[in-house]
Order: structure tokens, then C-alpha cells, then sequence
């Protein structure tokens, strides 16, 4: 069963972050014809294949490839790409693409390269999330998608903070991440 969505509403395909060499980092797909892992990395081969050759370091390239607006730009050794229909308003897909990659700066402090996303890979994840839902675009304030991911407020005191300072023995996502994160490296190092 297809899900009837108004077609005034802006609607990502997917949201991709491949490699300097084409692989998968990290992809959100919201239709239902990608759902097989050998066909979005076919997908992903065939956006980078079309992709490779550009010079999309200054600014954000777009293309139309398999009745698919393709919206990219590179940050370092990373490719970051938003697609939408071909019917898609591309400075939409722009705007997301753009909160995309400047949040991942912002949560990276600058240092967007593989290894620190691969690193980081939580943050980059729900950074994704904060962005696109069910291929619906939510926020595209990049400061505003990193505070969110990260559980920082900007002095408004959020219920989360609230609760968190009357409870001083509530634990916020990102805390039980980084105990998650010693665990595992204290009982790999055993």
C-alpha cells in the first residue's frame, strides 16, 4: 500500500554520504523500490559513477539522472547527495543538501574526512534523522540540527535540560553513548 502524500510537499528520495572511491558511509532511503541492499548499492555505484568527474568542491552540482534530481557537493574526501523527483524544486533539495553537509561540519568542528565520520558515525546518523523523516524534510538550520543531535540548548531550557537539572541522576542520550563507547573499549583492551 502507497502512502498519499500532497504533492505540494517537498519530498527527498534519499540521502546519501559515500566515500572519495564511490562506497557507502552512511544512506537513508525513503522509497519503497530501494529496499534490497544490492539494489541501492547498485543505486550508489551509478550516482557516483555519473558524479566522479565533477567539480563540485566550491559549490553544490545538480543533475538529472534516471528521471532522479541529484543535488551533491564534496566536503574533503567525503560526497554527500540528496535526491528528490524529477519534478522536485531543486533549491529545496539544495537547502537540504546544504543543512546536510554544514551540520556534519558543525558536529565534526571541521574536521569532515572519512575516518572522523566513520568515527562519529552516531552523530552523522542522527543528524539524518533531524533532517529528513520518512523523506519529509524537517529542519534545515544546520545550528539548529546540531543542537538537536548533540541535546545542547542554547540557554531556552528545553524539557530534556529541565528535567535533566532537577535530576541530577538522569543520564541524555549522548552520556549513554560515551559510557556505551567506554565499555566497549575497556572490554576490547581486557
Amino acid at each position: 500500500m502507497t502512502e498519499i502524500v500532497d504533492p505540494t510537499i517537498p519530498v527527498v528520495k534519499n540521502l546519501l554520504l559515500l566515500d572519495s572511491e564511490g562506497k557507502r558511509i552512511a544512506v537513508k532511503y525513503f522509497t519503497p523500490d530501494m529496499t534490497s541492499v544490492a539494489a541501492q548499492a547498485n543505486y550508489e555505484k551509478s550516482v557516483y559513477a555519473k558524479t566522479a568527474r565533477t567539480n563540485a568542491r566550491g559549490e553544490a552540482e545538480i543533475i538529472m539522472f534516471d528521471d532522479v534530481v541529484v543535488v551533491y557537493k564534496f566536503l574533503g574526501d567525503l560526497m554527500f547527495y540528496v535526491t528528490g523527483d524529477q519534478d522536485e524544486n531543486e533549491v529545496v533539495l539544495y537547502s537540504v543538501l546544504q543543512a546536510f553537509y554544514e551540520s556534519i561540519n558543525l558536529l565534526l568542528r571541521n574536521a569532515v574526512e572519512k575516518k572522523t565520520v566513520l568515527e562519529n558515525l552516531d552523530l552523522v546518523l542522527l543528524a539524518m534523522d533531524e533532517i529528513v523523516d520518512g523523506g519529509l524534510i524537517l529542519e534545515t538550520d544546520p545550528a539548529t540540527v546540531a543542537t538537536r543531535v548533540t541535546m545542547r540548548q542554547d540557554g531556552d531550557g528545553s524539557p530534556m535540560s529541565a528535567e535533566a537539572a532537577s535530576n541530577p541522576g538522569l543520564v541524555t542520550l549522548s552520556q549513554a553513548f560515551g559510557s556505551i563507547k567506554e565499555q566497549v573499549a575497556r572490554s576490547l583492551l581486557k
